[in-house]
């Protein structure tokens, strides 16, 4: 990528973009795309509710819903400026692990890069977990799996293969232990929902007798390679070893106040040192399914906690959907618009925010937006507002049918 007066060369075309905004591409640190298919369900639920509630259904999922699901969340989030996703997805439909190389091909289709975490859950009801029992896997074939997944589609240019458990109440210490063995003898990441709810800190009180991250430093999950979503409910030390081990965390703030979760102490955590990014969350919990929405609401979510005004600002909002999203995923060329950085951009129309001094302030504050140009690797995914190889009209109507056969 290069920066600056830069002469067109034969072949080149000009882009023309007068007026408007360039940021470089978002990143969001976490989402489960599946999720588009039960917008709107348990809207006054909190979070143990809300995943009881909705396991059943989504155990009826097939790969091709999923598949569905997939093709409008992505082009939503490309739509919200989105050029990163890490897409955690822990529901495996009949045991076909082949949910995961749909979702692989479809953001190849569709042009995102993405973050595929391979989740799982071991961990069923008559164990004492939390989902049903023919909604987990057992431990064996989810590493087995995890291995084919990562043969098959980890290769740090368009695709990029995570180890992620799902949570604490869902997997067995076992799976945590195999899957970081794993990982870090493969150089992949690791990522799990933590810390999320104080219903999620009792829970660990009871079975281990420790807090979620102390059951996590046991485990082995404390460290440079590991990000977590949600992080909410971290007391003053627990946030200092999180920057000490260098950890991050997926700030999800429309999700966490859909759920009633709490807020995130995002201010602390960075002034800590933790690589902090911002992520989406599942359509299920955030209906929206966008990640500009995300940057408003991480400003508005960080001052209502602190009682302060400046607590966060739009530019410290940016910075989290680009370098610390990058950040979080492991990543060091992404999220900057600098030489040597992949050419990942976003343009949003700017006309309607020429009163406002500041563009920045005008994109994060102002009224909600999509994109109108966005490129990935230099190459156009996104055209005057329109995700390019994609009858979006479509895939919306042939995802509403498929959930109003789970609502049936």
């Amino acid at each position: 990528m290069a920066i600056g007066e830069v002469p067109a060369e034969p072949d080149d075309t000009v882009l023309r973009v007068d007026g408007d905004i360039i940021t470089a591409g978002l990143v969001n640190t976490h989402h489960h795309l599946y999720q588009h298919l039960t917008r709107g369900w348990a809207t006054g639920c909190d979070l143990f509710t809300w995943l009881t509630t909705l396991y059943p259904v989504w155990g009826r999922l097939d790969v091709d819903d999923v598949t569905a699901a997939a093709r409008v969340a992505l082009a939503d989030l490309l739509l919200s400026g989105c050029t990163t996703a890490a897409d955690h997805h822990y529901l495996v439909p009949g045991g076909d692990d082949t949910v995961f190389d749909a979702i692989a091909e479809t953001a190849l289709t569709l042009g995102v890069r993405l973050h595929l975490a391979r989740g799982s859950m071991d961990l069923g009801e008559s164990d004492g977990g939390l989902p049903p029992d023919h909604v987990v896997e057992d431990l064996d074939a989810i590493l087995a799996s995890t291995e084919r997944v990562a043969d098959r589609w980890h290769d740090a240019e368009r695709i990029h293969v995570t180890v992620a458990p799902c949570s604490p109440f869902s997997v067995t210490p076992e799976l945590m232990r195999e899957s970081a063995t794993f990982a870090r003898a493969r150089g992949l990441r690791l990522h799990t929902h933590l810390a999320e709810t104080r219903e999620e800190e009792a829970d660990c009180l009871a079975r281990f007798g420790k807090r979620p991250l102390a059951v996590m430093e046991e485990l082995g999950w404390v460290a440079d390679d590991v990000w977590y979503a949600h992080g909410v409910h971290f007391d003053d030390a627990e946030v200092a070893r999180l920057g000490e081990a260098g950890a991050g965390i997926a700030h999800c703030p429309s999700s966490n106040a859909r759920l009633a979760a709490g807020m995130c102490r995002v201010t602390d955590l960075r002034d800590a040192g933790v690589a902090v990014g911002l992520g989406v969350d599942g359509a299920a919990s955030n209906e929206q399914g966008t990640l500009i929405t995300e940057l408003r609401q991480a400003v508005f979510t960080a001052r209502q906690r602190t009682g302060r005004a400046d607590a966060l600002g739009p530019r410290d909002a940016l910075d989290l959907a680009t370098l610390g999203g990058a950040a979080c995923l492991g990543v060091d060329d992404i999220g900057r618009l600098e030489v040597g950085a992949r050419a990942d951009l976003v343009t949003w129309p700017g006309d309607d925010l020429i009163d406002i001094a500041d563009p920045v302030d005008g994109l994060v504050l102002g009224p909600d937006r999509r994109a109108r140009h966005v490129h990935v690797g230099g190459q156009p995914v996104v055209e005057d507002g329109e995700v390019l190889g994609l009858d979006l009209s479509g895939a919306r109507t042939d995802l509403g049918r498929r959930a109003q056969r789970l609502r049936d």
